[in-house]
């Protein structure tokens, strides 16, 4: 059973990283994985976030009118991702959940230092074939295992040179389909009692309140401060969880 300092600092974490995802457009995994992995663990924030996830970024998987060019180019990227999610799973399952809060830790660090110095790598051009999958291998082991996409699935799909647009289309997909599996994954793997299914669910309800206030500030706020004060926060929290391992 959920203590009622569990369920407040949950629904307080969905509501900050819908409000988050209201005013800059992305950022709701990581900002409740960083909130509740020193809390409640790994594998416990993993599957909260399933939900919500999955619900977040179905309109922007659909919305855009390139799904198909945007599929025909990323399918070996889903389809070795969707496999390789379940074998990172599988190794949550069986490991000491601090080695891969650690390596969250490390993930998170790298993409926010990566994102303040505003790097941008080139297209991959004639490497994409092969690099493609790849990448989807390393980036669906990296989320079922740690519950993060960011390195180096979505820098690599920054890199592709799609509009933004197309972009924006292109992460809604990813995450929809990689979230997805990740779900069913954990279920077999018995990572998502039904207690911490509902409340994954019952989540929605913070943080699309967060995203609806979020959204209504979006333009009174300097969207650029706000950009890096988020990824300031998020590397000295992937710095922090790291630590909790090595010390």
């Amino acid at each position: 059973m959920w203590t009622a300092d569990v369920l407040a600092l949950v629904f307080i974490t969905f509501f900050l990283a819908g409000f988050i995802k209201g005013v800059v457009g992305f950022g709701l995994p990581v900002v409740v994985l960083a909130m509740l992995v020193p809390t409640l663990g790994l594998k416990t924030a993993i599957a909260l976030v399933v939900v919500p996830a999955v619900v977040t970024n179905i309109w922007q998987a659909i919305v855009g009118g390139n799904f198909r060019e945007i599929v025909r180019r990323i399918w070996p990227m889903l389809a070795l991702g969707c496999v390789f999610v379940w074998i990172g799973v599988g190794f949550l399952a069986g490991a000491d959940g601090r080695l891969a809060a650690g390596l969250l830790g490390v993930l998170l660090s790298v993409y926010a230092a990566y994102s303040l110095t505003q790097a941008q790598l080139q297209p991959p051009r004639r490497w994409e074939v092969w690099l493609t999958p790849l990448v989807g291998a390393l980036s669906g082991f990296a989320f079922g295992y740690t519950g993060s996409l960011m390195i180096p699935g979505v820098i690599y799909l920054q890199a592709l040179g799609f509009k933004r647009d197309m972009l924006v289309q292109s992460l809604g997909i990813f995450f929809l389909v990689m979230s997805s599996v990740l779900g069913l994954s954990l279920s077999h793997h018995d990572l998502m009692p039904t207690d911490t299914a509902l409340l994954s669910v019952t989540a929605l309800i913070p943080m699309g309140l967060g995203m609806l206030i979020g959204q209504r500030y979006r333009h009174r706020i300097s969207e650029e401060l706000f950009r890096k004060l988020f990824f300031w926060a998020l590397l000295v929290a992937g710095v922090y969880m790291t630590l909790r391992v090595i010390i």
